[in-house]
């Protein structure tokens, strides 16, 4: 860990800092603060040798080497530096399209060669070219403003991102297709999840513009290799340059040695600056929060006291689903969202649960983990702002809790509840009264209330192997719009609700998955 960065530390003269191995060290039970690289194991084992320790720092952005829910158990905030390699990606991301732009390193191996080849490799002006980034998070949004400075045109696809920040931010919002077909430079910044694995494969790049040059710092498995080599010996694409790879150590040679392509070994993050960014960030938090501030970029609850614990416990787990519930069936940008409680439980502390809910909303949309310390932070990032209510008007349950979502698809209301010995359950959604168990793998149908929907929908799932557990079904009126929320025994592939859309009376099907 970089010895400058830990200067905030070093200098308080009412605090001790101690640099080492944990099992190096002999008594652990007197440290407040532990902060750590990715090679230390932080787990319940560890923990239990501190029950002095009030905060985990992760030098870093990845926390695959602490254990959250052993720290959360002992009331241990954890906190990572997720701001620390924002500028050292964006700079390596220009760096690889500069070099793709201008033949950099295959002039570079040809001079060290001892050859002078000039007529080989002239090069392209980055200005007046159209860049098109998928993903609009920060390294995304630091790339736009370089890519301003060099007068290209830069073009977003981003389904969560909002119309209003994309104008504030100065770039065009576009759907996917059209960002293919009109880009000169398409640069993935999407996190690594079920819809954005192999997003640039075969079909996507076969739908990119002549001679385009395509551009991966993010994450390994976001297009797909074998494709894109495939795009490259036709020419179809011009160019490649790749920092991270479906396998790493990388073994792809025949990808990686092709002349079109710039390859480094997942080095984006990797400056001095970088690495003490993120010392100095999670250093300065760590004495923040021993001075009794809250926590900042804080990734797991912080500890709160029993008694409250116990009387919120469950609408915690409730409003935390019911985003997860939201953010899976609402798949487009959001503006606002209101969350309002009625019943016993608007008598106690209920900001936590609101914010449990928009850590459950948001978790499922951006790369980073979200809770409730750090939930608002990043709704303010993607633009959306949100507010909590209590009202008198229950619907007959001792409590109840509602989420009005206001978004670019219209409205989407959904209520739920806490029985006791029952445990959750969804009641409402939109107009359609349920009662949903909010696990495992459902299906969101909504359709025409026609005779022979259902039994359509069930056929098409038996050729599939889909066994159906339950079945929700709700309407306005007869022969009007209707809903159905099956919960079934395994998750359902994209051939499966290609399928069910296809039946002429199902407007749309979305897989809803719970973990």
């Amino acid at each position: 860990m970089s010895e400058d960065g830990l200067l905030p530390l070093m200098q308080n003269e009412k605090i001790e800092v101690v640099q080492g191995k944990p099992d190096e060290i002999d008594d652990l039970s007197r440290f407040s603060a532990l902060l750590v690289r990715s090679a230390t194991q932080v787990d319940a084992a560890l923990l239990e040798q501190m029950p002095e320790l009030k905060i985990v720092a992760r030098a870093g952005v990845g926390i695959d080497n602490i254990d959250l829910h052993a720290a959360t158990k002992h009331g241990v905030i954890v906190i990572n530096a997720p701001d620390g390699n924002t500028i050292s990606t964006t700079e390596h991301t220009f760096a690889m399209m500069m070099a793709l732009f201008r033949n950099i390193p295959q002039a570079y191996t040809s001079l060290k060669n001892h050859e002078w080849n000039r007529k080989a490799f002239q090069g392209t002006e980055l200005r007046g070219k159209t860049l098109g980034i998928v993903g609009l998070g920060r390294i995304g949004t630091e790339l736009a403003k370089r890519a301003a400075a060099f007068q290209m045109n830069t073009v977003v696809f981003d389904p969560f991102l909002t119309a209003e920040r994309a104008q504030k931010i100065g770039v065009k919002l576009l759907e996917l297709e059209e960002l293919l077909q009109t880009a000169d430079v398409i640069t993935v910044h999407t996190p690594l999840t079920k819809e954005t694995q192999d997003l640039l494969g075969k079909e996507n790049l076969a739908k990119t513009k002549p001679g385009v040059f395509i551009l991966n710092c993010a994450r390994g498995g976001i297009i797909n290799e074998a494709a894109l080599k495939e795009a490259l010996d036709s020419g179809h694409v011009a160019g490649a340059a790749l920092d991270v790879f479906e396998h790493e150590p990388a073994d792809n040679y025949g990808l990686i040695d092709m002349p079109q392509v710039v390859a480094t070994p997942h080095i984006a993050a990797s400056t001095v600056e970088a690495q003490e960014s993120v010392a100095v960030q999670v250093a300065e938090e760590v004495l923040q929060v021993l001075n009794g501030a809250p926590a900042a970029h804080s990734i797991n609850l912080p500890a709160i006291s029993e008694e409250l614990y116990e009387k919120i416990r469950p609408y915690y787990e409730l409003t935390n689903t019911m985003g997860h519930f939201v953010s899976q069936c609402v798949k487009t940008a959001v503006q606002h969202i209101d969350v309002s409680f009625s019943g016993d439980i608007a008598r106690e502390e209920t900001s936590v649960l609101t914010r449990s809910f928009m850590a459950g909303f948001l978790s499922p949309r951006i790369d980073a983990p979200v809770n409730v310390v750090n939930a608002g932070v990043i709704a303010e990032e993607r633009g959306i702002t949100y507010r909590q209510a209590h009202t008198s008007e229950s619907y007959g349950y001792a409590n109840l809790v509602e989420a009005h979502v206001s978004g670019n698809s219209g409205d989407f209301i959904v209520q739920g509840t806490y029985i006791d010995a029952y445990g959750p359950r969804i009641t409402k959604i939109n107009e359609f009264n349920v009662e949903l168990i909010p696990t495992g793998h459902l299906i969101y149908i909504r359709h025409s209330d026609q005779p022979g929907v259902i039994g359509k929908m069930g056929q098409l799932l038996g050729r599939h192997d889909v066994n159906i557990a339950t079945m929700q079904v709700g309407r306005k009126e007869e022969g009007g719009e209707a809903i159905m929320m099956l919960a079934v025994d395994k998750e359902v592939s994209d051939s499966v609700i290609d399928d069910l859309i296809a039946v002429e009376e199902i407007h749309a099907a979305d897989p809803i998955e719970f973990h």
